[in-house]
């Protein structure tokens, strides 16, 4: 078993406070509303969104996956800090054992935000993941990211 880690940074003019709301604290609801196709609903199957709560992603109609199960790890309202893990679902393609998250918000000069999340991703025995399977997901991730910006700079209310 090994773990590869990837490092990853989007920049947004929107305030750590109001993204990390929307994009941590509101994204069990936003997400599915902003891309249904991405994602069609999430279930919290146990906890209450705090550390240990478990829940069920299940991805929308142009999804190349079903459903997915990850347990939140940590979650830090006041320094913007979340952290979760991907526990089972069809994502994890047979190579993975898990993908951890662990994100954090911090504030810019100019107001805005920085959004750096780290990925661990843990394979079954000797498994070899390609550079292009970690940019798709990775790009999958910065493209949620953008659009939750789009909508909250739509929506100045939300």
């Amino acid at each position: 078993m090994g773990a590869i880690t990837y490092d990853m940074e989007v920049s947004s003019s929107i305030p750590p406070s109001r993204m990390f709301k929307a994009f941590v604290l509101e994204a069990d609801i936003l997400i599915p509303k902003i891309l249904p196709q991405a994602i069609k609903s999430v279930e919290i199957l146990k906890g209450d969104g705090g550390a240990g709560t478990i829940k069920l992603i299940t991805f929308g109609e142009g999804s190349e996956y079903k459903s997915v199960k990850q347990r939140v790890d940590a979650i830090d309202k006041e320094n913007f800090t979340y952290s979760y893990t991907v526990i089972e679902g069809d994502v994890l393609i047979g190579l993975f054992e898990s993908i951890s998250y662990h994100l954090k918000i911090v504030g810019t000069p100019e107001g805005g935000s920085i959004c750096k999340n780290r990925s661990i991703y843990t394979t079954k025995g000797d498994a070899q993941v390609t550079e292009e399977e970690i940019k798709a997901g990775k790009e999958k991730a910065s493209g949620m990211f953008k659009a939750i910006e789009a909508y909250l700079l739509a929506n100045p209310d939300a």
